[in-house]
């Protein structure tokens, strides 16, 4: 079982940039997929971005196209979203999870991913 430990959240004004990190423990996070998601108050959970175990796939939500960039260091055992252009509408907590299952691609439903952040708060200002 894997343990995920995001950080790099905080407070940014619009048009600004933040990276966020997850940090996995527990098993090679090259055994699975990962995913970032996001949740703002009154809202359901929502994709954002997902990248393969290799790192040659990735996914990402149209609201975030262009702007936001998931990347992997396996042998640091960490996963990355660099996001760029900030609106407050992307302010959200935000969630990365690992998925352990063989697929092609990585999935963007957040029902396939069995593993779990506490999250990190993504706060921005107008």
């Amino acid at each position: 079982q894997v343990q995920l430990v995001e950080s790099g959240g905080g407070l940014v004004q619009a048009g600004g940039s933040l990276r966020l990190s997850c940090a996995a423990s527990g098993r090679t996070l090259s055994s699975y997929h990962m995913g970032w998601f996001r949740q703002a108050p009154g809202k359901e959970r929502e994709f954002v971005a997902a990248i393969s175990r290799n790192g040659g796939n990735t996914q990402y939500a149209d609201s975030v196209k262009g702007r936001f960039t998931i990347s992997r260091d396996n042998p640091k055992n960490t996963v990355y979203v660099q996001m760029n252009s900030l609106k407050p509408e992307d302010t959200a907590v935000y969630y990365c999870a690992a998925d352990p299952r063989i697929w092609l691609v990585p999935r963007v439903s957040s029902n396939a991913y069995d593993y779990w952040g506490q999250g990190t708060q993504v706060t921005v200002s107008s």
